[in-house]
């Protein structure tokens, strides 16, 4: 490749693009994102941060202003005109535990995520490229060679590699040929908006499930705002999208009485629920991401978060391969994400269409919806021991736990997975410094067992939180070996480094090639 060629052009800046872009640009990565709208979208949208999108943004150094930003998610009001009938919560909050420090979703809307994820790109040297269109490209290859356009300008941009992270309507899956399958509910149609409303709660998400014409509900925004959800039932004339049009839509639905008053909305959109996705993620050196590759229905909060995964998923592999490691690792991404994709589909299906049915019981949300469980084994990253009966396995997700440095400092291990390395979890004596890593592609981290002596670079275990996450039996030997992004990659509870060598290898840089040659 020249020096003109761009490493990575990502197309589409909504919340897949923009991590996938700061995860590039923090490996030092050279990446260019555009988006075909104007301006940044100004709506709540997506509001919904599940547990492990919470990580993953702790992981891209973002978690802090995300909290700031959003609310816990309020209990429901279910109401009956004026009258309050009832109370539900969607989701029965869990207590922090050692292995999970976030296990509640988090409200934010998507323009504020949307917002921090720029600011963090931004702080790596990458500004978004609004008012820039995809209108073609084609690949060789070498390459993608794209044309952009911008105030009516072309220009053509070579690229190593070229992800579609362009919503449901991507230009990028259109102009591979592939195909989204599934349904479009055309018959149901879905008022949304973010709207401010004189005397109602803001401490509760209210929801007229038995409106006329269709079920209300408005949730309390951070800010003041409430997302407005009206839907219209097949047949019913479409009110336009105005306030007043919409105000007078609500009255005659809910009758919730003369003193609630929708008005001053900031946005205003009809939804249509899809029930689709891709067979294939990627096709030569395009990939898409998010919405291009899987669309759900408005249940269950998954479609972002999926989304981000997606791009978190995508990120570390591109990394490597631009640095040298073998192009074969960038088949796990559609390996990996793709039945993910299905199998929260399908769960988003279930949860609508027990809405569109009017089961109550389908307001009630599951632990599978904070997508902690989620996992790549069997997987062709995630290499089978027989025999191994762990809890903890290769393909899971990768427990936190507190524990103490060298000073008594308490130091949790999300805190040494943190950035774009590879971590390994050194239990015991393990021998884990045997090998030459090229730079700082692993980190080590030695973990010892309570009432071992500290030694400068380990961590004290002192209550047993970690040992118990990794299954690994205080005073014997164990190699954990942690993804960059969160999800163990091998592990060896006997501490067999040549195994774990002979894993990692081929999946870092060429330069790696001569670190099997330093195994003892």
């Amino acid at each position: 490749m020249s020096h003109d060629t761009l490493p990575v052009l990502v197309i589409g800046a909504g919340p897949t693009g923009l991590t996938l872009a700061c995860d590039l640009a923090r490996r030092g990565i050279r990446v260019r994102i555009v988006d075909a709208a104007p301006r940044p979208f100004a709506g709540s949208r997506g509001k919904g941060l599940q547990p492990r999108t919470l990580e993953v943004f702790d992981d891209l150094g973002v978690l802090d202003a995300i909290l700031a930003a959003g609310m816990a998610y309020p209990r429901l009001r279910l109401r009956w005109r004026r009258f309050v009938v009832g109370r539900w919560t969607m989701m029965a909050p869990r207590a922090v535990t050692p292995d999970v420090p976030h296990p509640n979703p988090w409200l934010v809307p998507q323009a504020l995520t949307e917002g921090i994820l720029r600011d963090r790109l931004a702080s790596l040297g990458v500004t978004v490229e609004f008012g820039t269109a995809l209108t073609r490209f084609t690949q060789d290859d070498t390459g993608v060679t794209a044309t952009l356009t911008h105030d009516g300008a072309e220009e053509t941009v070579r690229a190593e590699y070229l992800v579609g992270a362009d919503g449901g309507h991507s230009r990028v899956r259109k102009e591979l040929g592939l195909a989204l399958h599934g349904v479009t509910h055309d018959e149901e149609r879905i008022i949304v908006g973010d709207v401010r409303v004189e005397g109602l709660d803001p401490s509760h998400w209210h929801v007229w499930p038995f409106a006329t014409g269709g079920m209300v509900a408005l949730c309390p925004l951070p800010g003041g705002r409430f997302q407005l959800a009206l839907q219209v039932k097949p047949g019913a004339p479409l009110p336009e999208l105005t306030e007043a049009a919409i105000h007078q839509r609500f009255q005659e639905a809910a009758r919730p009485g003369s003193k609630l008053r929708l008005h001053d909305a900031s946005w205003l959109s009809v939804y249509r629920p899809n029930v689709r996705m891709v067979d294939r993620y990627r096709v030569g050196r395009v990939f898409i991401a998010g919405d291009a590759a899987h669309v759900h229905p408005p249940a269950g909060g998954q479609g972002l978060n999926t989304g981000v995964q997606d791009a978190y998923n995508l990120g570390w592999k591109l990394g490597h391969v631009l640095q040298g490691a073998d192009p074969a690792l960038l088949d796990s991404y559609e390996a990996e994400r793709l039945p993910v994709a299905a199998r929260v589909l399908g769960l988003s299906s279930k949860l609508f269409d027990g809405m569109r049915q009017g089961r109550m019981k389908a307001l009630n949300r599951g632990d599978e919806l904070r997508q902690l469980g989620l996992g790549y084994r069997g997987g062709p990253l995630a290499l089978e021991v027989p025999g191994d009966t762990a809890q903890v396995q290769a393909g899971d997700r990768a427990p936190d736990s507190p524990c103490v440095d060298a000073h008594g400092k308490p130091v949790r291990l999300s805190d040494r997975f943190r950035g774009p390395h590879w971590t390994l979890l050194a239990f015991g004596t393990a021998r884990a410094d045997a090998v030459a890593w090229p730079g700082d592609s692993v980190r080590v981290v030695r973990i010892l067992g309570k009432g071992a002596a500290l030694i400068p670079d380990a961590l004290l275990d002192r209550d047993g939180h970690a040992h118990r996450a990794y299954n690994v039996v205080p005073g014997r030997d164990a190699l954990i070996l942690v993804r960059p992004d969160g999800y163990v990659g091998h592990a060896s509870r006997p501490g067999d480094l040549a195994a774990l060598t002979a894993f990692l290898t081929p999946l870092l840089s060429a330069r790696a090639e001569s670190a099997t040659e330093a195994t003892a």
